[in-house]
């Protein structure tokens, strides 16, 4: 998925600490924990999540490598984040052996899957009946690390006029009747901020916290659809010549790569699948060759969402995620005990009910890596100088390009 850019995390959901180590920023970007702190907390709010999200962990990150006196210096980036919670599940998740006096219950282990979850696939995999090592690492808290990563993704973005918002388009049944393409991103990131569910409609918020008292008073969760907006990417990212350079299919990718997502689509893509071709594609605004942004042919709509045969054309990047309901139910479904094999109900563990808004800034922190990567896969670059420099070098020889300057320049020769 990434070709310069470089993630590993490390981490289960209630041991010491989450890792994350991103190699590839250039050096010379300005950063400091404040900069990932903020999105962290982004990633904690909103209605419907559960008693560790609100009360018990307060995420924030120590930089441990690749920062100094507040600027990157090329080499990798170590973050690291500790589970508060960490002291209730000290015998549970110790890394050390343990005596075997200790009590069973303090072990935390439990045999039978929940639906829906890793549980089973990972107890097959692993050929383990204790599922708690599959939970822990297959838990969506091993996203607060990606999202420290993303943040740094952000930051070097801004740098280059690329900015990321993300709202919540649907909670359950509940649509949102709101249209940001009509909407600067700076106002999209205002209004969802001050959003408990990050919607735009606060009618339709108003009936999804409703939707979500229910689904809590009666054991259920929720899933839903988010949106996320890129605006400023340099036309030209990704490729069409192979699939796995497609940046369509890794943005995809990463969206789906998101615990509980289970659908992708660029731009407007199930609604344009119902209509004619005439309907569908965007036509072409007369050209402008000095445009301030990327917009050098500028397009009616943006039904393809800014991506067209897997490569960027300038307009802004839409990208939808659907999310299902939670796995962990408080009205367990039918499973099997994997001691016995007996019929069994599945295991329940402290859950959130709706973590729809959480997911879109996970979501945001996944493209942002995906566009940053894609950004110095182009114009490469070991300082944000360098990087500058040679996007601004395209820039202008697109303008040049547009205008017939230099054409012998530009054409192959033969």
């Amino acid at each position: 998925m990434f070709s310069r850019l470089k993630l590993l995390t490390a981490g289960e959901s209630h041991g010491p600490a989450l890792v994350a180590v991103l190699e590839g920023i250039p050096a010379g970007l300005f950063l400091t924990p404040e900069d990932i702190n903020r999105d962290l907390r982004r990633r904690q709010k909103g209605y419907g999540r559960g008693l560790r999200s609100r009360k018990i962990e307060s995420d924030s990150v120590r930089l441990l490598s690749g920062v100094r006196h507040g600027f990157t210096v090329g080499s990798p980036i170590t973050m690291l984040i500790e589970n508060r919670d960490f002291e209730n599940w000290r015998l549970a998740m110790s890394p050390e052996p343990l005596d075997d006096f200790v009590a069973n219950e303090n072990l935390r282990s439990f045999f039978v899957p929940r639906p829906g979850h890793a549980d089973l696939s990972g107890a097959v995999k692993y050929l383990t009946k204790d599922l708690r090592p599959v939970l822990e690492r297959a838990s969506a808290r091993e996203t607060a690390a990606r999202v420290a990563a993303g943040a740094v993704a952000k930051k070097l973005l801004a740098e280059l006029g690329v900015h990321i918002a993300s709202h919540v388009v649907a909670i359950g049944e509940v649509s949102a009747n709101s249209d940001a393409s009509k909407l600067s991103l700076t106002e999209i990131q205002e209004r969802t901020d001050a959003s408990e569910l990050r919607c735009l409609d606060q009618e339709a918020e108003r009936a999804m916290k409703q939707l979500i008292d229910k689904a809590a008073r009666e054991g259920e969760t929720l899933g839903g659809i988010f949106e996320i907006l890129v605006e400023g990417v340099p036309i030209g990212l990704g490729s069409h010549v192979h699939w796995d350079r497609k940046l369509d299919g890794r943005l995809a990718q990463a969206i789906m790569s998101i615990p509980a997502i289970k659908g992708v689509e660029i731009g407007k893509a199930f609604e344009l699948a119902r209509k004619f071709g005439s309907q569908v594609h965007d036509p072409f605004l007369p050209p402008n060759p000095n445009a301030s942004d990327w917009r050098f042919f500028p397009r009616a709509s943006n039904n393809a969402g800014g991506l067209e045969g897997g490569i960027t054309n300038g307009e802004r990047i839409v990208v939808r995620g659907a999310m299902k309901p939670i796995s962990t139910l408080r009205n367990p479904l039918p499973s099997v005990d994997l001691r016995n094999l007996q019929p069994a109900r599945a295991h329940i563990e402290r859950s959130d009910v709706c973590a729809v808004p959480a997911a879109a800034v996970v979501a945001e922190a996944m493209v942002a890596l995906v566009i940053a990567d894609a950004v110095l896969e182009k114009f490469g670059g070991d300082s944000m100088a360098e990087l500058k420099t040679n996007i601004n070098r395209f820039r202008e020889l697109i303008r040049k390009w547009m205008v017939g300057q230099g054409d012998e320049d530009f054409e192959t020769k033969k």
